[in-house]
This record gives C-alpha cells, structure tokens and sequence, in this order.
C-alpha cells in the first residue's frame, strides 16, 4: 500500500489510521487520528518516535512488532469508552516497512453474532 494512495480513502474514515516506520517513527495519521490525539499534539505527532510518547512495556511490543511482523489485537476502555485496536504489519512489494494501527469505537451494548 503506498500510503499516498491511501490518504483518498483513509482521510475520511471515522476510524483512526495511524503508521510507523520500522524505526518507529509515526509517517502517516488519518484526521481521525489526529483529532483522537490532539492533547498528544494531533498532526505535529507525525516526525516524532512512538518510543517517546509509551512506557517501557508497550515501548517492547512495539520493537518486537517492527522486529517480527506479527498482529496484535486489543481492547481499551478509556474515559467511558471502549475501543478496539489493532496493529499489523504494514508491507509493500513483500517488505516489511512498520506497523499500521487501525482504533475505532465499540459500543459497550454490541450484540456478538455467532454463524456457522
């Protein structure tokens, strides 16, 4: 995916998009990520290191992710909301370039269907 490309779509979502390099440097935020990181710095996030801005432990996943793409999914309940995450590896051609995070609400009422 080449992350010009995906500003047409992304841009508008109201799904937070968010991609590192594999120094962890942040390289591309949808608006729907700037404004869900805004008292972060919203936009002025992209240049910086996810690094400085995460503990130790979260720091670890993070090398670990960009060391081995590998998919990570989670839960997140934060000033009365719940939010599921999930980070990938972004590639292109075959190659490992970073990890792309994609964050978007979960009523805390969904209903789970179960199909066979």
């Amino acid at each position: 995916m080449n992350l010009i490309d995906a500003k047409s779509w992304a841009e508008e979502m109201d799904v937070r998009v968010t991609v590192c390099d594999l120094k962890g440097t942040i390289v591309y935020m949808n608006q729907a990520s700037a404004l869900g990181m805004h008292k972060y710095g919203g936009v002025e996030l992209i240049g910086k290191s996810l690094f400085a801005c995460h503990n130790s432990r979260s720091g670890e996943m993070i090398a670990e992710m960009l060391n081995h793409p590998v998919v990570n999914v989670y839960m997140v309940e934060k000033a009365g909301e719940r939010r599921l995450i999930r980070q990938f590896p972004w590639e292109e051609d075959g190659e490992h370039c970073g990890v792309i995070e994609i964050s978007f609400p979960v009523p805390f009422d969904i209903p789970v269907k179960v199909r066979s």
